[in-house]
């Protein structure tokens, strides 16, 4: 059986219980589930970060998918990469909507772990993203949870809206500057 102190929130979000649970299952992941749990914060989600592996922590995994909902979570983002069971495993011990990430890997290039993940069985539905598509999987939870939240809702509005100023200035400058002085202002 897991400890409680290894299922908490991150050191971000200490006073707001978290409603994002992130699990990977290797720390070598950590790189990519980062932009998950950066986008969380940015919208403002209490979110908490943990490495559970399904294969050399089985019983940690369990007890943290059975009690999500007990605990507070109502999505669960699970990066994994290889085999890719986490997710899966998630998936199958909780009602609480599991979100898939496919890591990269040295051997077949996350590949194994896609073709892993969109391949769950009929009853054990798994959203899965792109191979690395953390922020994807964060901004998704978001949109999950802004169902029932307007201020939420208003947020991701403005997120959206942030990205399209952002694209229009860059075509712009793009436009202002050439395309070659534009690139070699990209490089500094």
């Amino acid at each position: 059986m897991a400890r409680e102190n290894n299922i908490r929130q991150t050191e971000e979000e200490p006073k707001e219980k978290p409603i994002v649970g992130i699990i990977m299952g290797s720390d070598s992941d950590l790189s990519v589930m980062m932009e998950a749990l950066n986008v969380l914060q940015e919208l403002g989600i209490p979110s908490s970060i943990d490495i559970i592996s399904a294969h050399r922590t089985p019983d940690t995994l369990i007890e943290y998918a059975k009690t999500a909902k007990e605990r507070g979570l109502k999505v669960i983002i699970a990066g994994a990469g290889g085999a890719a069971h986490l997710p899966g495993v998630t998936a199958a011990e909780t009602l609480v909507p599991v979100i898939s990430i496919p890591i990269h890997g040295k051997s077949l290039d996350g590949m194994d772990a896609l073709l892993s993940e969109v391949q769950m069985p009929p009853g054990i539905p798994v959203a899965v993203m792109a191979i690395n598509g953390a922020k994807n999987a964060g901004l998704f939870a978001a949109h999950m949870l802004a169902i029932e939240d307007p201020n939420l809702y208003q947020r991701l509005q403005d997120y959206r809206q942030n990205m399209q100023t952002s694209v229009l200035e860059k075509n712009s400058r793009l436009q202002e500057l050439g395309p070659k002085q534009y690139l070699q202002n990209m490089s500094k």
